[in-house]
């Protein structure tokens, strides 16, 4: 198979940090041939700084290129959704950052379009690339744990929301706020641990508060504090907890992008009957159990690896092979499920049952 000719929608940080990086590290593979950006300066600056490509500022133009075989959507959730659907029937495979799309409806639109088209679609899912994720999803699929009856996910932190009043915080852009954001990554990891069990029903408040009053917030970092607009929009939730019921164990959710707390938390807990296991955010991950009726704890050490680089890799294989990797739409809709109903259940103040 000769060299495939890709193309980048969106040059932004995800596209500089990840997926462009990715590529170039697989030159006999790819080619990148298009980098697009609706602000044709970014483009433009991908193109000096990577010497090679051409700086467009219509996707269509990439999408339309019958030498180019694949894209990466890397634009805002706003965009997800059209430009994927465009590209798979343009004869195009497709890897769309997270989350899938803004709301549930329209990731099923893309799982439709991906098999109406049999092209690839994978979705930016890039933690079930990482080599401790792997290694915790193959101890419960073992039986390591015995019953894994509850897991928990917490991710929270101070006061650290995005790009305050820009795209980030607005819901019309983004579809929400930290859990589409931050939530989607460790719902969907949690998902890939437990062998991907539908859920069953949602109960949960998410909360707009710490980020309203966008002049006077008070902060120590801000991520893409480039795009902050104190003139702009903050309609989305900086907090978040939920209950969900799968067909295997029950799952707990904590998260914040912003509290009056002044600590960090990003793990996941995977209670079973045998032994639990905690697993720190992107990073490692302890065990622990009973045994001999002694306690013990292993900690694992996560091997040096780029989950990026894997995730593309694995885009690459699904090309090639036509085999459903673990980025496939069909898991991804999933946790794009698990979101709608977390703010269906929020805003209706009930319980959303599936």
């Amino acid at each position: 198979m000769s060299k495939l000719k890709i193309a980048i929608i969106g040059c932004g940080n995800i596209a500089r940090s990840a997926h462009i990086p990715s590529y170039r590290q697989l030159p006999e593979e790819c080619e990148i041939k298009y980098f697009c950006d609706i602000i044709k300066e970014k483009a433009d600056k991908c193109v000096e700084d990577y010497g090679c490509g051409i700086a467009i500022e219509d996707y269509r133009d990439a999408i339309n290129d019958p030498e180019v075989d694949a894209i990466s959507v890397c634009t805002h959730n706003l965009m997800h959704k059209q430009i994927s659907i465009e590209a798979l029937h343009a004869g195009k495979h497709v890897l769309c950052e997270k989350p899938a799309a803004r709301i549930y409806s329209e990731a099923l639109e893309m799982q439709k379009a991906q098999h109406e088209t049999g092209k690839v679609l994978s979705i930016g899912v890039v933690c079930r690339f990482h080599k401790a994720v792997e290694e915790v999803r193959r101890r419960i699929q073992a039986g390591e744990l015995g019953e894994v009856y509850h897991v928990f996910i917490n991710f929270r932190d101070h006061r650290s929301i995005p790009g305050l009043g820009g795209e980030f915080t607005t819901k019309a852009v983004s579809g929400g706020g930290v859990l589409i954001d931050w939530g989607v990554h460790r719902i969907d990891q949690v998902m890939y641990c437990l062998g991907d069990p539908d859920a069953v029903s949602v109960s949960a408040a998410a909360f707009s508060k710490l980020g309203c009053d966008i002049e006077n917030y008070k902060y120590r970092y801000m991520w893409s504090e480039d795009t902050r607009d104190v003139n702009g929009t903050y309609d989305v939730d900086d907090s978040v907890t939920a209950m969900i019921r799968t067909t295997g164990p029950i799952i707990s959710l904590e998260g914040a992008w912003a509290q009056n707390i002044e600590e960090k938390d990003q793990y996941l807990d995977f209670i079973g009957t045998e032994a639990g296991i905690r697993l720190n955010y992107c990073g490692n991950f302890k065990m622990f159990s009973v045994k001999d009726g002694e306690f013990v704890t292993e900690e694992w050490e996560t091997p040096e690896h780029d989950m990026y680089l894997d995730e593309v890799k694995a885009f690459f294989h699904a090309i090639k092979t036509g085999e459903k990797t673990r980025a496939h739409i069909d898991y991804a809709i999933k946790t794009s499920k698990i979101m709608q109903g977390i703010y269906d259940s929020s805003d209706s103040k009930k319980e959303v049952i599936f």
